[in-house]
Formats: C-alpha cells, structure tokens, sequence
C-alpha cells in the first residue's frame, strides 16, 4: 500500500501494466524523456526502456494513428495527448477508425488501445488546456468514455482500460491530479467499468456527478447533512456507457435528484440521465430535475475562470430548491 495523490496513481497503474503484459506500450509527446507534462509518466523510460515508453513528435494524427495500427497488430497501446483541448486534430483517426474497426473488420480485428488526456479547468490555464469535451467523444458508438475521480479509481479504472478490448477514451481531471491522497494497493486489480461508484449514502436527495466536480459535490453533500438534509452522491466515472440501474434505483430511494458536470449545459451527459430518469423513473420523483454545469461558452481566461465552473454553493442551492418541493 502507498499513498499517492491521482497522477501518482496513474503512473502506479502504468508501471503495473507495463509490467505485467508485454503488449502495453506507452506513446505521446514528452511521455519518455520529460516524464509527461504532468510528470504522469516520470520513470517509466528508464524502467522499461524506449522500445515500450515512446516520444512522439507534435502531431496528434499521428498519436492517434500509429497507436491504432499498433492495436491492430496485437499491442495494448496506452497513448497521451498532452490536453483534451489537443485531441481535436486527431478526431479523424479516433472517430472513423479507432471506434470502427472491430465493426469495420466483422470482429477480425479489434483495437484494445487507451487515449488519456487532462481534462478540466481549475489550473489557470488556457481554454484548450480547460475544456470538458466529454460529451463528443460519449456520443460516438464504439468508444468507452472514462472520467477517474480519485487516485484509487484512476488506478484501478486505468488499469481496467487497457485490459479492455475495444478504446477506451480516459480522461483525468487536472485540478483533481495533486488534490488529495489516498492508500492505493498496487496489486495489479482493475475496477470495473460501465459501473457507478454510491460515494455517499443518503435518503432525501440524490446528486449524480463524476470527474472534476466530485470534490464541490461531496463537500456540498457535507453542507447539506448539516441541514439536515441526506444526499447521496454517485460518481457516474463511466460516462459512456452509463450504469443507469444505479442512477435509478438512487433516484427511487430518494425521489429527487441534481445532476452536476463541468462539461457546458447544452447537450450534455446531464441531459441523458435527466432523460432516462424521466422516462423509466418518473413516477418515483417528487420534485423537478435540476442540472448544475458550466455555462455554453468557452473555459474564460484565469481571472474568471472561477466563475465559470460550478460551484459547492451552486450545488447546494440547487438541492435545496429541490428538496423543497414537498
């Protein structure tokens, strides 16, 4: 057992996998030398050599497409794009090709390959270095979309990732990276996917999140017991696709419920759970559906960058305006 904080955590699950399967190859922009740019891949070059921990050069296609083709031939490659806000150039090779092949081949090849990313305001940094895109790459059939929250479910969510046969898209929220700490047994055991994780029992009030905005939901949960008030906070960490039995059966057990993601309000993952909630759940409810976001604009610079994501009395609010409802 140690104690890490996130970033820790994934490189633990890094090393583990590498490790452990001679498949798994580690490739992005400044991964080997420089350790990543967020020092999640510090130390693998010299325990594994460069034959399996890769520079790139600054060409996200070709990240994206040389990681593709090596799945294709039977590695489990683990490939980094410096930030969310980077991916866009490779949309072409992760949306027609990595999330096709098993369907374009009839099942003769498959495409076991993990995209990680940064994801996420909260560290002053330019919009492309902020933004919560999750919802594009939730909406395209094929591709598993995976937001760890903590270091335990990083290690565990990760390593589960790369044993996975189809790619995996898995996103780690910055600002969540050197949060906090946590005892991480570094055992080898994944954590399984498509699976909601109840963080916090409760009886009046469900609120359903994941990523980012874990950290403003769990301390709003607190707030609200001081009230008097019972949340129940889940960490959706599967966004694409989503454990909705959880979600409901939550929902049923306290008729109310606030959905809270950083991603913006429009046409977010918020949207389709309120919609499944509505449609299988609705008779269970006892108040509207309230959904806390970021606004529809662009991730601001740092002066405002605070108040554009959402906030633990934004959420708090929110709960009491649903709780209210008798």
């Amino acid at each position: 057992m140690a104690e890490v904080n996130l970033v820790s955590a994934v490189t633990m699950a890094l090393a583990r996998a590498l490790q452990d399967d001679e498949r798994v190859v580690v490739l992005g922009e400044d991964v080997a030398k420089n350790g990543g740019v967020f020092r999640a891949t510090d130390g693998l070059l010299e325990r594994f050599g460069s034959n399996r921990v890769m520079d790139t050069p600054l060409a996200e296609t070709v990240i994206a497409g040389a990681s593709i083709g090596l799945a294709a031939q039977g590695f489990r490659p683990v490939c980094e794009f410096q930030f969310m806000g980077f991916i866009h150039p490779a949309l072409d090779q992760v949306i027609n090709h990595a999330s096709r092949l098993r369907n374009r081949t009839r099942g003769r090849l498959s495409c076991p390959l993990v995209f990680r990313a940064p994801m996420g305001a909260g560290i002053h940094a330019p919009e492309h270095h902020s933004e919560s895109t999750e919802t594009l790459f939730a909406h395209i059939p094929g591709l598993r979309v995976v937001i760890p929250s903590s270091p335990s479910r990083a290690y565990g969510l990760l390593l589960s990732a790369i044993a996975d046969p189809d790619p995996v898209m898995f996103f780690e929220p910055t600002r969540l990276y050197r949060a906090q700490k946590e005892e991480v047994n570094d055992n080898g055991h994944g954590l399984p996917l498509d699976t909601c994780f109840v963080l916090r029992e409760g009886r009046d009030i469900t609120l359903v999140t994941w990523g980012p905005m874990v950290r403003e939901t769990l301390a709003a949960a607190q707030t609200l017991a001081a009230e008097g008030i019972s949340a129940e906070v889940i960490d959706v960490a599967t966004i694409s696709p989503i454990d909705f039995d959880t979600i409901l059966a939550s929902a049923e057990k306290t008729g109310r419920l606030v959905i809270i993601h950083e991603a913006p309000r429009n046409l977010g993952p918020g949207a389709e759970i309120a919609a499944t909630v509505a449609e299988r759940g609705l008779l269970s409810l006892h108040a509207p559906i309230e959904r806390v976001t970021a606004p529809d604009t662009v991730v601001p610079l740092p002066r405002l960058e605070k108040a554009y994501m959402p906030s633990e009395k934004q959420i708090v609010e929110a709960a009491r305006r649903v709780v209210s409802f008798s």
